[in-house]
């Protein structure tokens, strides 16, 4: 009842329906890059769905995109649109996919940079995935403060604080946690990520 609350979409409505994950493979076969509106949301589902968004590049127009750098409050897609002038009826997926190709397609109001180009530019740049495996509890704020999240355990992956960062700060990063979290010299677990694993259910088993 409250998805439906959300959406509209009822039980009834989808009853006997179905998706062929043989036709959508076809569709993104030529794909140079997949774009949503939440990739860390969305890839996961794509994935266990088709096989085909496996070896895709994905680009996330909610994360890869400085908005609050460029004056906006939100980042919700509706919130985006309305900001940029313009309406739509969202929580329907083709409504959703015009809206978030025309936010993409409009120059950004601080950089005048397209918001395409933008997405693009960073999805492109390696990132490092650093997990605070057993990091003391008493640091948690400053953790936190610093835009560390909290993940919990998974088969195979301890709990821990983490964050991405760009190549350029991953030595930096590594720095910060030994001095001022563990304070002493200990192997922390980073992993590199690019467009083909970030976001991906194959990135998230290996930590």
């Amino acid at each position: 009842p409250e998805v439906t609350a959300i959406h509209g979409i009822t039980n009834e409505m989808v009853t006997g329906k179905s998706i062929d994950p043989d036709k959508v493979a076809s569709r993104i076969a030529g794909a140079d890059i997949i774009v949503t509106h939440n990739a860390a949301f969305d890839r996961p589902f794509l994935e266990r769905f088709c096989d085909g968004f496996a070896a895709k590049p994905f680009g996330c127009s909610l994360s890869e995109i400085d908005w609050k750098g460029e004056g906006f409050e939100g980042a919700k897609l509706a919130y985006l649109a309305s900001e940029c002038g313009f309406f739509y009826d969202k929580h329907r997926a083709l409504n959703d996919c015009h809206a978030g190709l025309e936010l993409l397609s409009r120059p950004l109001p601080k950089s005048g940079a397209p918001a395409f180009a933008k997405l693009l530019e960073r999805a492109r740049q390696p990132v490092w995935r650093i997990r605070a495996v057993g990091a003391p509890f008493d640091f948690k704020d400053v953790l936190k403060s610093r835009g560390y999240k909290w993940q919990e355990e998974r088969p195979g992956v301890p709990k821990a604080w983490w964050i991405e960062v760009l190549e350029e700060d991953h030595a930096a990063e590594l720095r910060f946690l030994k001095e001022e979290i563990y304070r002493r010299e200990v192997d922390i677990p980073a992993l590199r990520l690019d467009a083909r694993n970030r976001f991906s259910v194959r990135a998230d088993a290996l930590g």
